[in-house]
């Protein structure tokens, strides 16, 4: 059972009051999958983990959009002063290794390139990559 499936398992039961079940359920997937996500983020339909869910790390308020697909070995979380964690976009591409971090908005159909450490805003249908992520190009529809 990936990542993922755990997590939408530990959600519903945290959405129905069944809590200490819920986080017995994230335990096990922190221990299964060397990964942290928390029943209490929001994560949309379709959105998949890749090599199923390894080393990912979701802040508790994260609230990821459909059809994305995340990454091995990244983070997604708050920033300190600079506000809670990022809202994710639908369609979102996010690469291995990458670390967003700050209450910003990731705009849907954008790809996030391996290693990027996203620290601002990422319009809509960007590409973006390097330390701090930068707009290499946007994708033609």
């Amino acid at each position: 059972m990936d990542a993922m499936k755990l997590y939408r398992i530990s959600n519903f039961l945290y959405k129905h009051k069944l809590r200490i079940l819920a986080k017995l359920i994230n335990k096990f997937n922190n221990l299964i999958h060397n990964s942290y996500i928390p029943c209490t983020a929001s994560i949309g339909k379709g959105t998949v983990f890749a090599y199923g869910g390894i080393g990912v790390v979701i802040h508790a308020n994260s609230i990821i959009g459909e059809n994305c697909v995340i990454g091995q070995n990244i983070t997604i979380g708050g920033r300190g002063k600079h506000g809670g964690p990022p809202k994710i976009g639908n369609n979102v591409y996010i690469s291995p290794g990458v670390r967003i971090l700050g209450g910003f908005n990731v705009g849907n159909n954008s790809i996030i390139g391996a290693n990027a450490v996203v620290i601002s805003e990422v319009e809509e249908d960007a590409i973006v990559a390097g330390v701090p992520a930068t707009i290499i190009k946007y994708k033609e529809n």
